[in-house]
């Protein structure tokens, strides 16, 4: 099996929005984003830049001819601003020029008259001052104020973790081209076409069958393409209705980085109760999410964090509270575990700080409150085929925790200057969106006369491999070559009304719906073959390697021969199948249900070496085992492990986001913003996979986009490991990432304080020299 994209790839033969060939007379438009990061504008002169050379229009709010709104939950994003100003970039005004350049430097020239106002960028301040998004939610489990008296141990603290960007090779961008009368097509770069089509028509005030959109396929998205590709894709229709001519918006690398929003910074207080033996017994958390300046995803994300704030272990008391909260950045979005990650950091911070209040290894604690078959979780919803300890246990067996920690332990005892460090990440994370109406999905497949198919579903191929395993699971239920079948461009006019590409559920929705399109067809020339044949029980017709066989015995029956005679015999060659996922559902009012149709498990266990004079470090391995089902496509679904996981050690490690007081972005460019490359991964890398078929999914595969992201969180442990093999004393704060910088900031910190307090010192002593002499 393979990655059937691989090979287009490689010879630069794929197609992204502006490698199609740019009809005539196409336009190109640049925006203009506020200067400030939270302010008023006051007046907006665009007079100089209309007449600037290739300038065609300048678009404001004023010019919607529909509603200036595209907030996906909440109403309240307008598509352009024409009052307050809320973060750095916030859109104002879209200028439309003969070519990309004329546009650039006609921005130049817009002079927007603006008042600043105080800038909010801590979600804490932001909490404290009432700027909350939504209605702030907690799930309860058992009697948390009870259970502390039942504790031996009790531990508080904070953790910090900052954002993340996407960083996809492809910027935002989108192509719109008007067709006959007022309908539009749309080329975008996006993970939910059908979010794209409802925001163009509100915006230009036309039905939603009057926009089409088509999407081949996303240079990456990892979430930040779910909601945020609307707005440009937004901008460049209405340039091109109003203009009735086709335009295009790509977003520069800084221009992207700059306006839209990252993996949500979160803020987190915790309070853990355990007895002597480890047992957790409670846990409190106050989840603070940073959500930007308008609401976007955030309160899904907000949920999920609820959702996963207990990781893969079992506390019998809970209570996770969680509030998003308002600051004057880019709206914070969907990102790979949209919201999970965070909620487990936390945990894990918990966890490690009661192992060391214990005196015990973190490993022990975390292995010890696993959970198990049967045992529920926070939000009501009991673990079925529970895999955690399972996959525990299979990573021990094979990869010999004891014996690493021990040939670790005395590296230590032999070295000062480098140390070592080790750490488990156990994952539990919930398959399904969240959002329960979300779980659908639709296929429609046409069988050609020479036998060639074509699969059109609402999967959107990023890169992850989704068309590659719609074709594996297409070809297995027709019973024909994978040669055979092509996947057609995800466009809103064959598929109507399809969920985002997203929640680690497009594989399995999609699939699904493509097995049942493929039953009814065969289901059909069942029929017809019996009635050929004069037999009666059809049932037991099979298709495999594109033969017919009836009772496990090949008949004269090909895949092409069947294909020709139902078309003759006037039989459709087409098929359209709905799915939905079974038994799922989720009471907000209770804050209790089974929102998941099943959890995907695993462990990873992560060393580390940290050079202790410079703070530098190397990750020496990630030995994992993940819980995949049955796989579908083995290569793809490797790819999307190594990739989760490095994802996931950039995140903890390297990728800091850096914001001023104001909310101007500071790392705004690659050379300020470090993301993992080839040198950066252990060149150990080692996945075993547990294969226990799953009744929930496609084939009884697994979905696998986001739960290895999360085996990177053990990095962040690894590393703190290695910081309390040289100084054991030492209180080292619960902040990721953990950039060389802070590990060598936190490793010398009485040192390097005192340095500071003798330069201090020594400048106040210093006699300053008369004015005058």
């Amino acid at each position: 099996m393979k990655h059937y994209d691989a090979e287009l790839h490689t010879r630069g033969e794929s197609l992204y929005v502006d490698d199609v060939a740019p009809p005539g007379g196409m336009l190109h438009a640049v925006v203009y984003g506020s200067p400030i990061g939270h302010g008023t504008l006051e007046s907006l002169d665009v007079e100089r830049a209309k007449a600037a050379p290739g300038v065609f229009r300048i678009l404001t709010a004023d010019d919607i001819p529909g509603e200036n709104q595209i907030g996906p939950v909440q109403q309240d994003e307008p598509l352009f601003t024409d009052d307050s100003l809320d973060y750095f970039g916030h859109p104002i005004a879209l200028i439309v020029a003969e070519t990309h350049e004329d546009a650039i430097y006609a921005r130049d020239l817009i002079d927007a008259e603006v008042s600043e106002k105080p800038a909010i960028v801590d979600p804490r301040e932001a909490h404290e001052k009432g700027e909350i998004l939504g209605t702030p939610r907690t799930f309860a489990m058992g009697d948390v104020e009870k259970a502390w008296k039942q504790c031996d141990v009790i531990v508080e603290g904070r953790a910090d973790v900052a954002g993340q960007e996407h960083l996809y090779l492809e910027t935002q961008r989108a192509r719109a081209v008007p067709t006959e009368g007022d309908r539009i097509r749309i080329y975008s770069s996006t993970q939910s076409p059908y979010a794209v089509q409802k925001a163009v028509a509100r915006i230009i005030g036309v039905p939603n069958h009057k926009v089409e959109v088509d999407v081949i396929r996303l240079g990456g998205g990892f979430g930040g393409k779910e909601d945020q590709a609307t707005a440009w894709a937004c901008m460049s229709a209405l340039a091109s209705h109003l203009l009735e001519t086709p335009v295009q918006l790509v977003l520069h690398r800084l221009d992207d980085l700059l306006m839209t929003g990252k993996r949500h910074p979160y803020t987190a207080d915790y309070k853990l109760g355990l007895r002597r033996d480890g047992t957790i017994v409670a846990y409190d958390v106050s989840h603070y999410q940073n959500a930007g300046a308008k609401t976007d995803l955030s309160l899904a994300v907000l949920e999920r964090t609820l959702f996963h704030s207990t990781n893969a272990y079992y506390v019998p008391n809970v209570r996770a509270y969680a509030a998003s909260c308002r600051t004057n950045l880019p709206p914070n979005t969907a990102f790979r575990g949209f919201g999970g990650p965070q909620g487990m950091f936390a945990m894990e911070c918990a966890i490690s700080h009661a192992a060391e209040e214990l005196d015990i290894s973190r490993e022990e604690l975390q292995r010890k409150n696993l959970i198990t078959e049967g045992q529920s979780f926070p939000y009501g919803q009991r673990a079925e085929r529970a895999r955690a300890r399972t996959s525990w246990k299979e990573a021990d067996e094979e990869y010999n925790l004891t014996q690493m920690r021990a040939e670790i332990d005395t590296f230590n005892a032999e070295h000062h200057d480098k140390k070592r460090g080790l750490a488990a990440m156990p994952v539990c994370f919930g398959i399904s969106f969240t959002g329960t109406f979300l779980n659908q999905a639709s296929a429609l497949l046409h069988v050609y006369t020479d036998g060639s198919v074509s699969l059109s579903t609402g999967g959107v191929e990023m890169g992850q491999g989704v068309n590659s395993k719609l074709i594996n699971m297409a070809a297995r239920a027709l019973g024909i070559s994978v040669d055979r079948i092509k996947v057609e461009t995800t466009n809103t006019t064959r598929i109507a009304n399809m969920s985002p590409s997203a929640a680690s559920a497009t594989s399995d929705l999609n699939g699904a719906a493509t097995i049942l399109a493929a039953k009814e067809l065969l289901n059909r020339f069942r029929e017809m073959i019996a009635r050929e044949m004069g037999i009666q029980d059809a049932d037991n017709l099979s298709f495999q390697n594109e033969r017919v066989f009836y009772r496990n015995r090949e008949t004269e029956w090909t895949w092409e021969k069947t294909v020709s005679h139902a078309y003759m015999s006037r039989i459709s060659l087409s098929a359209q199948a709905f799915y939905a996922t079974p038994n799922i559902w989720f009471d907000k009012e209770r804050e209790e249900g089974r929102p998941f149709a099943y959890h995907v498990y695993g462990t990873a266990f992560i060393d580390v070496t940290v050079d202790t004079l410079r703070g530098t470090y190397d990750i020496d391995s990630v030995r994992l085992v993940h819980d995949l089902g049955r796989t579908v496509n083995k290569l793809v679904d490797l790819g999307q492990i190594e990739g989760g996981l490095a994802q996931g050690l950039g995140w903890m490690t390297l990728e800091e986001l850096a914001f001023d007081d104001d909310g101007r972005l500071l790392s705004n460019a690659l050379s300020t913003y470090k993301a993992p490359d080839g040198y950066f991964m252990p060149d150990d890398v080692r996945v075993k996979w547990l294969e226990e078929e799953n009744p929930e999914g496609p084939y009884g595969s697994k979905a696998v986009g986001e739960p290895p992201l999360m085996y990177g969180i053990g990095v962040y442990f690894a590393i703190r490991d290695a910081m309390r093999a040289f100084d054991a004393d030492a209180n080292f704060p619960y902040d990721a990432p953990l950039t060389p910088e802070k590990v060598l900031l936190q490793l010398h910190h009485g040192r390097l304080s005192g340095l500071w307090e003798d330069s201090l010192a020594e400048q106040k002593t210093t006699e300053l020299p008369v004015a005058g002499e």
